[in-house]
């Protein structure tokens, strides 16, 4: 069970943004927990992307992480999404929470690999997300799409509809990563779809002991499926025809993978604490440690850090791991936040009109001292 303070969840807020909550509400410590430690397993799993291929192992490990790690991150922001709708104000911090740093991002992340790894051929399209920047494009779309799921009848079955068609359809391109918009979308559905008592479900003790040898069964697949499994299919940035598959394994796929991810995500969950720990504030801040997070570990990599033969060792395998662990953490505290706020809560009202019963209030805010005066 969450502790007390959380039982009552407080208003749906969007998952990235650092702001502290309003006053007399408390924000929820168990899914600030949640997001700390999804973001820490990403820019972990990135870390050993260019060690895994000399350790099976690791390779086993890193395939059960990425099975796992967006989901629930993505399953959280669905469900601070919930109350998403087209009213102006929520609209005006769509654009400035998600689509500015989205452009600033993408651009530099181009110039980065343009200059840092001596590629003068990189070109900056804000139509082709680079690395992982495809996550503010579809958390964009899936956010202007909510009332949409509001509003069908079974909003889940259909969004797995939509995912099991783009994953056999290669036409769709590479245009703005819509095959993991579309094929990630059944996790943001589902948690636009969940309830409070849902998270409660998945953290009773009876669970948190069957995640044991779950997780430990999931462990021994991924070692197994190494050499027998091409790991793209956890990206879900191709269609199936693009992975020389027949194209029935598309939609098998897609449900066998959804259905893997959410035991798995619900594992995790069941191990996330509920109550406040000494990461519990970073959580409010990981998406500033998943946007600079990937300077770091491309940086590496262009520099050619990666190649020293003691990392590919078990020993130095634990080093990486922990400095990504160290890195991604520090990106997430409030200095980081302050410095860079410009850029990822960047204030633009000068860019919008005032609507309406904005106007309504600022007159009413004139008037009121004229009329104290007997004007």
């Amino acid at each position: 069970m969450f502790p007390a303070a959380a039982d009552a969840v407080p208003r749906p807020r969007s998952p990235e943004s650092p702001q502290p909550a309003p006053p007399g509400r408390q924000r929820d410590a168990f899914f600030d927990n949640a997001k700390y430690l999804a973001i820490v397993l990403v820019a972990v799993a990135h870390s050993w992307e260019p060690l895994k291929g000399d350790s099976r192992i690791l390779e086993g490990v890193y395939t059960v992480v990425y099975s796992f790690h967006m989901p629930a991150f993505i399953l959280i922001s669905g469900f601070f999404s919930r109350s998403f709708d087209m009213r102006p104000d929520r609209l005006k911090r769509l654009v400035t929470g998600v689509a500015v740093p989205y452009i600033v991002f993408e651009t530099a992340y181009s110039l980065f690999k343009r200059y840092a790894d001596h590629d003068p051929g990189m070109e900056i399209s804000l139509l082709d997300p680079w690395f992982l920047t495809w996550f503010l494009v579809a958390l964009f779309i899936w956010r202007l799409t909510t009332p949409i799921w509001k509003l069908v009848r079974w909003p889940l079955p259909l969004a797995l509809g939509i995912a099991m068609l783009a994953s056999v359809t290669p036409d769709i391109g590479d245009d703005l990563d819509l095959q993991r918009v579309l094929q990630f979308l059944p996790y943001f559905v589902l948690g636009l779809v969940m309830k409070p008592e849902h998270f409660r479900m998945v953290r009773r003790r009876s669970v948190r002991i069957a995640a044991v040898p779950v997780f430990a069964a999931a462990l021994a697949v991924g070692w197994w499926a190494v050499p027998r499994m091409n790991t793209e299919w956890f990206y879900h940035r191709n269609a199936v025809q693009e992975m020389g598959a027949p194209w029935w394994t598309g939609p098998v796929m897609v449900l066998a993978m959804f259905g893997s991810s959410l035991l798995l995500t619900a594992c995790f969950f069941a191990w996330v604490p509920g109550r406040r720990m000494w990461f519990t504030a970073l959580g409010a801040g990981t998406l500033y440690g998943y946007l600079l997070h990937g300077f770091l570990i491309k940086g590496a990599g262009f520099a050619g850090w990666f190649d020293h033969a003691w990392l590919h060792r078990p020993a130095g395998e634990l080093f990486v791991s922990a400095l990504a662990a160290i890195a991604v953490t520090l990106l997430c505290t409030a200095p980081v936040r302050r410095v860079l706020r410009f850029v990822m809560e960047p204030d633009m009202n000068w860019a919008f009109k005032k609507d309406a019963p904005d106007v309504a209030r600022a007159r009413e805010r004139k008037a009121a001292p004229r009329e104290k005066a007997g004007v």
